[in-house]
């Protein structure tokens, strides 16, 4: 659950238990990932193999939306979402999450989720821009009528809205409902909500990530 209050300060800024908790995720995924790809081998220990596995993954579930050329050619961009979102959920799960001091679940935040859907507005944009130039891409919003401008531009702001009240609403929801019935049933009822979030929060991390691919597919399609 969202854990507003500073736990210390770096000179003027104060550091809440939420940016505690996305360094530490940070940290660790730079880290496995440098373990992972440091000494690669023909035949593959049991963490690059992992890490294989992941990257060919997550590479054929955004070629559904994208195909396989720009599935590859954007893959460091959705991987990235996409494995910063599913291990911020799956922080929850570990015992004590949301209730010990200094540890707070990154996406169940609203403004970790609307940075998220901000950086997220920003990379479609730029990607549509970068394929087909200010002029053609800014034209696109002229169509199929000029009239259907305003709304076209509305979407586009909502877009970002979307995916981090979507996010945040359905994180701090499971978290604040597994929060209370550890308090009315400290016992069981909480073990199986933890077995549920397990695909509960992969789900949260794909729609994310399909959603994205959809809007980076529109952005940098080519006019017919």
């Amino acid at each position: 659950m969202e854990e507003a209050s500073a736990l210390f300060t770096v000179g003027p800024v104060e550091i809440s238990a939420v940016t505690l908790s996305s360094w530490v995720i940070i940290a660790l995924l730079a880290l496995l990932s440098w373990l992972a790809t440091r000494n690669l081998k023909d035949v593959p220990g049991p963490l690059q193999c992992a890490a294989e596995m992941a990257v060919e993954g997550i590479e054929n579930f955004i070629a559904g939306t994208l195909g396989k050329e720009k599935a590859r050619k954007y893959f460091p961009i959705f991987a990235t979402f996409f494995i910063f979102i599913i291990v911020s959920n799956y922080s929850g799960i570990l015992p004590g999450a949301g209730q010990i001091t200094g540890f707070a679940v990154p996406t169940a935040c609203l403004s970790v989720t609307a940075a998220l859907g901000l950086i997220a507005f920003g990379t479609t944009h730029t990607l549509g821009i970068r394929e087909r130039g200010l002029g053609h891409y800014l034209k696109s919003f002229l169509k199929p009528f000029a009239l259907m401008l305003p709304l076209t531009l509305i979407e586009q702001l909502i877009r970002p809205l979307s995916l981090a009240l979507r996010l945040y609403g359905n994180m701090y929801g499971e978290e604040t409902v597994t929060h209370e019935l550890y308090n009315i049933f400290p016992i069981l009822l909480p073990l199986v909500m933890n077995v549920l979030s397990l695909l509960f929060c992969m789900i949260q991390a794909m729609v994310f990530t399909l959603l994205l691919a959809i809007y980076v597919e529109e952005a940098t399609a080519e006019e017919e």
